[in-house]
């Protein structure tokens, strides 16, 4: 049900060694993120323990960011069902979860007595600016990754961009914007790839 196959050159040079290690992998994951772990998440994963190729975590994060629910959340489940099956999908998820749960209701007990500080206003806004750095970053990051995509790197950028007009510029609902330009993307790869594999 989780497992994603690789050929042997795409293969990951390491490999969890136990679901304790999910679990604790990903509550680490998990408490050094705020407002969006991919850039952490990337880092660990590919660069740090090398569970997945830099190839594999592009193709898994936007198999993540189409199911529903928290993309990293969905990220931890693929990872752990690869290795483990289901009880390793549900250590990785309650590592990204738990902990974070518990901060999060300690924070709000507390936020709300500062809530309308403008200390606590301008923290947020600064911690905010800084989650979307480390994303831009991370993608960035991971654009030579799209060579190796069957659609070519110039085409994936230009699905990147029209993405970013139909969404930041024109306001389109995000829910269209997948329907039509992910599903024609979607179509566009199943076709290149099917002539690959003909040929």
């Amino acid at each position: 049900m989780f497992d994603m196959p690789t050929t042997a050159d795409e293969a990951a040079p390491d490999r969890p060694r136990s679901k304790t290690d999910l679990f604790l992998s990903f509550t680490f994951l998990a408490l050094q993120g705020f407002g969006g772990v991919l850039a952490v998440v990337q880092r660990e994963l590919v660069e740090k323990k090398r569970w997945m190729t830099r190839e594999q975590f592009v193709e898994d994060w936007a198999v993540a960011q189409i199911m529903p629910g928290p993309n990293v959340v969905n990220l931890s489940l693929m990872i752990g069902g690869r290795y483990f099956g289901l009880p390793g999908a549900l250590a990785a998820l309650t590592g990204m979860l738990a902990a974070p749960l518990v901060i999060v209701l300690l924070l709000a007990a507390l936020y709300g007595s500062v809530a309308d500080t403008a200390a606590a206003q301008g923290a947020l806004k600064g911690m905010g600016a800084v989650a979307a750095g480390l994303i831009t970053a991370t993608g960035i990051k991971l654009i030579a990754a799209l060579d190796k995509n069957a659609m070519g790197l110039w085409a994936c950028i230009g699905l990147a961009a029209i993405t970013f007009v139909a969404i930041a510029l024109l306001r389109l609902p995000l829910a269209w914007v997948l329907l039509v330009v992910g599903g024609g993307a979607c179509l566009w790869a199943y076709r290149v790839l099917g002539e690959e594999t003909k040929a």
